[in-house]
């Protein structure tokens, strides 16, 4: 028997595009509160549904783990879980009742839960943690596994329902987590790493793992939401940092490594010691990260060379100032160029994760961004529209063009939340035509391209120019 069953809703056959990319990552933010779990005195057990077929396996693992209580936590360092996606809610819900039903108090945290409270609530969990999970799981478990422990309302960071009134009650967040490298290590044993080596060798030729250095992002762009840990930005020292990443090389023989970290590398002089420790251990391993297009200068680009970098992904988002300053993104035109040569210049692969259809963009900010594209020939891209989340500068700004549907089902989805100025069959054939032409090397003749005029056209007739005030 096991005091609490771990598990989260990223199914990837739930999702057309990631089961299309086949990059399955295993759930850190959930091995790291099995972690602090197990450190509170608790045992945990883990149903992963990541590759596997989720009701049939949640039940059986009910069955033959026999938990006195079910917690959902979602893997916060995934961007699917913070894409909030309706078949991710819909999953966690039908855990939370099936559990239920077989006498377990269900539990759940994630962005999707701490935006969404009540409807997690309604859905039947008993409690959600909202933000950080790690010290909010292992109050909760005290109180509902041992009785002991603060009550309820005098918990930080928690929503529940008063069993007196039914009223739902939301305690104060807590503050996050400064101290990073006091956190245990994830509890990767409880993770088959058979199933996920399987699935990236026979799509890929490589195995990838993911770890992550920091949590947070200090930047500002006002359509990204951060439910979990705001504005706030945390570091572990680069040397426990190397010391994992060690770990993971020794221990699973990865060909590959994902850095989660919404930024990496945000500071030079970390970066510098980090890759001094990677190479003093020999701990290097082929990864990828996400940055800014201005942190990636000449000594920061040569240190991440040195810690094994192979890829760069930057939050790019378009080729228009204009839409940058919109966007409060705070970046120059003139960093991307710079960035993509710093990059090349290593080896490293530039990757632009690209944003269309925000406020007042139109054919003209559009043809920038293409521009760009063509002009500095990254590696890869990434293509998304605009999309209104809770909490945000950007979600305010449309709330009132809202329609009933207020979330992407999965992340192939590229539905227009609000009234853009063109068309989401548009804006997917956008997408297309710009990823054919920089994976395939197509040139701007290609039929895709003649779909983007034919729909631009369409939309021109059709729909209004609508520009943010």
């Amino acid at each position: 028997m096991a005091d609490v069953l771990l598990t989260h809703s990223n199914h990837l056959l739930n999702d057309r595009k990631q089961a299309r990319k086949m990059q399955p990552y295993a759930p850190l933010q959930t091995l790291l509160a099995a972690a602090c779990l197990r450190r509170a005195g608790y045992d945990v057990a883990l149903f992963d549904p990541a590759l596997t077929a989720p009701e049939a396996g949640f039940a059986e693992a009910l069955e033959r783990h026999k938990p006195r209580l079910v917690a959902v936590c979602e893997d916060n360092f995934n961007f699917l879980t913070k894409m909030c996606l309706l078949r991710n809610r819909e999953l966690a819900g039908w855990m939370a009742r099936t559990a239920r039903d077989a006498g377990v108090p269900a539990i759940v945290n994630g962005s999707d839960a701490s935006d969404r409270a009540s409807e997690y609530l309604d859905a039947g969990f008993r409690y959600v943690l909202e933000g950080e999970v790690e010290e909010s799981i292992v109050d909760v478990a005290r109180l509902l596994l041992d009785g002991g422990g603060s009550p309820a309302h005098a918990l930080r960071g928690v929503a529940f329902r008063d069993e007196h009134t039914g009223e739902i009650r939301q305690t104060p967040r807590r503050a996050p987590i400064t101290d990073l490298d006091a956190l245990p290590m994830p509890a990767w044993d409880l993770v088959e790493a058979a199933p996920y080596r399987e699935a990236w060798t026979s799509a890929h030729g490589q195995f990838s793992m993911n770890m992550v250095s920091s949590r947070g992002c200090p930047y500002r762009c006002n359509w990204c939401a951060k439910p979990i840990w705001g504005d706030s930005y945390h570091c572990r020292r680069a040397r426990l940092v190397a010391e994992e990443m060690l770990e993971l090389k020794t221990r699973f023989q990865p060909d590959h490594l994902w850095f989660a970290d919404d930024i990496f590398a945000l500071s030079q002089q970390w970066t510098l010691e980090f890759a001094d420790c990677v190479e003093a251990m020999g701990a290097q391993i082929p990864f990828k990260m996400q940055s800014r297009c201005d942190l990636m200068t000449r000594p920061t680009v040569g240190a991440l060379r040195r810690a094994g970098c192979s890829e760069v992904w930057m939050g790019v988002e378009s080729g228009a100032q204009e839409v940058l300053d919109a966007m409060d993104k705070g970046t120059r035109l003139w960093q991307v160029y710079e960035a993509r040569e710093n990059l090349c210049r290593h080896g490293i692969r530039a990757c632009y994760f690209l944003q269309f259809g925000y406020p007042g963009e139109t054919w003209e900010e559009i043809e920038k961004t293409i521009a760009l594209v063509r002009e500095t020939r990254p590696d890869d891209i990434g293509v998304s529209v605009s999309y209104p989340l809770p909490g945000t500068a950007f979600h305010r700004m449309v709330s009132s063009q809202l329609g009933p549907k207020e979330n992407w089902a999965d992340s192939d989805d590229l539905d227009m939340m609000f009234q853009g100025a063109f068309t989401t069959d548009f804006y997917r054939a956008l997408a297309d035509a710009l990823h054919i032409e920089v994976r395939e090397g197509r040139d701007a003749a290609d039929p895709a391209w003649a779909k983007v005029f034919a729909l631009k056209e369409t939309c021109a007739r059709t729909l209004p120019i609508w520009i943010s005030c």
